[in-house]
């Protein structure tokens, strides 16, 4: 058995954050928000997604909905990972 898999650390759960975009409104558009209103991001739908722990890039995807019995249900695609074996 290698010696990775006794570690202790590997069964404790991280969040990845997965940002699809960023908006820009100015102060006073943001004090006017108000339900229903829709900003603007600043990527397209088929641009890739980042994904972070904390505050490092671990890796890029594409977005993509679930079928069968997790239809509706998002998820993403790795399209490029960063070496992690440094750690994070």
């Amino acid at each position: 058995m290698p010696a990775d898999s006794q570690n202790p650390f590997n069964q404790v759960p991280i969040e990845i954050t997965i940002s699809v975009g960023k908006a820009r409104p100015k102060i006073k558009e943001l004090l006017q928000l108000e339900q229903d209103a829709v900003l603007v991001l600043d990527k397209r739908i088929e641009d890739p997604v980042e994904l972070y722990v904390g505050d490092r890039l671990i890796a890029r995807g594409e977005l993509q909905e679930l079928d069968g019995d997790q239809a509706g249900q998002l998820a993403v695609r790795l399209t490029e990972v960063a070496n992690l074996q440094d750690g994070l």
